[in-house]
């Protein structure tokens, strides 16, 4: 392949990322769409590519789209062991952030949500949603109508908004003024503290330190505050778990404030919050090595800032 059309590529290649990013709630498995979308270009007849974005817009969508109808990929999901991979925030795969719904569509939150859509309607609310493709290109890269198109997205929006927690976006210095109080009540020893900064239909969900096969899922302010509790509550059994005894520093993830355990400048651990009104809506802790990272890409990358707790 010429230079000229590798260049063409490598032009595309973060728009596609995060592209398929948002398709598959997976750094990896979007790696991978990209670099198979790579070998087809390298294979193609370039010469007839009209649009050549538009040609490879079409076809890591599609690659995406293979991936979630796959056997393999229903397993995974439906097995209860999934949830999206968290990304630090500057990284290049997060994608445009210009609007609150750019910025939105990219969220652990909706990311999590987009899993009950069917991989066409995720298909069309991302490249609606993130991108702002017109309906009529949309209908070009799906191979189905305009029509259509329009009723996807509506069924997508709809069925989002009616479970999004929160709604409006929340300052991220106010969210982290959030969790830095949330911090020091898990790790004051006062479960009361930590009710009171819960929202009423606050939910965690956790990955159980990347040993649990199914995912740990906690409701109800008193049930959500015993399990912070019990996760915050240093032990040497966790500081061997984690290699060593964490510092905990407070980063954007995804767009939200999380609290990062990380030893020897590599994260052991992540807990993603959604701020609601001043309260906690929703936590995510995530400890699985290899949901982690990418998120230790950025992070080797990163000048963070002074940990809130220096030795967990």
């Amino acid at each position: 392949m010429d230079s000229a059309a590798i260049d063409r590529f490598e032009a595309s290649r973060d728009r596609l990322a995060s592209l398929a990013y948002r398709l598959l709630g997976s750094a990896a498995d979007a790696e991978d769409a990209v670099q198979d979308t790579f070998l087809r270009w390298q294979a193609a007849e370039r010469e007839r590519v009209e649009v050549p974005e538009a040609w490879l817009t079409k076809v890591v969508t599609n690659l995406c789209l293979d991936r979630l109808r796959s056997a393999q990929a229903r397993h995974e999901r439906a097995a209860g062991a999934w949830l999206p991979e968290p990304l630090l925030e500057g990284d290049p795969m997060l994608g445009p952030a210009d609007t609150f719904e750019q910025r939105e569509s990219v969220s652990l939150a909706v990311l999590t949500l987009m899993e009950r859509l069917s991989p066409v309607e995720r298909a069309v609310y991302v490249l609606r949603e993130a991108f702002s493709y017109p309906h009529a290109e949309i209908a070009g890269i799906l191979d189905i109508t305009e029509s259509a198109s329009q009723q996807h997205v509506h069924r997508a929006r709809r069925r989002v908004a009616a479970e999004r927690r929160g709604g409006d976006e929340v300052d991220p210095a106010s969210a982290r003024r959030v969790v830095e109080e949330f911090l020091a009540a898990a790790t004051s020893g006062r479960t009361e503290r930590l009710v009171a900064m819960l929202t009423d239909d606050v939910t965690a969900v956790s990955d159980g330190a990347g040993l649990a096969r199914r995912l740990l899922r906690y409701k109800t302010r008193e049930r959500v505050a015993s399990y912070v509790r019990a996760g915050f509550k240093p032990t040497p059994a966790k500081r061997r778990l984690a290699g060593g005894s964490p510092a905990l520093h407070i980063a954007l993830v995804n767009g939200s404030p999380a609290v990062l355990a990380v030893v020897d400048d590599r994260i052991v651990g992540a807990v993603a919050f959604e701020v609601s009104d001043g309260k906690v809506a929703s936590l995510r802790g995530i400890a699985a090595a290899d949901r982690l990272a990418r998120l230790n890409e950025g992070w080797r990358q990163h000048e963070p800032d002074a940990p809130v707790i220096n030795a967990w």
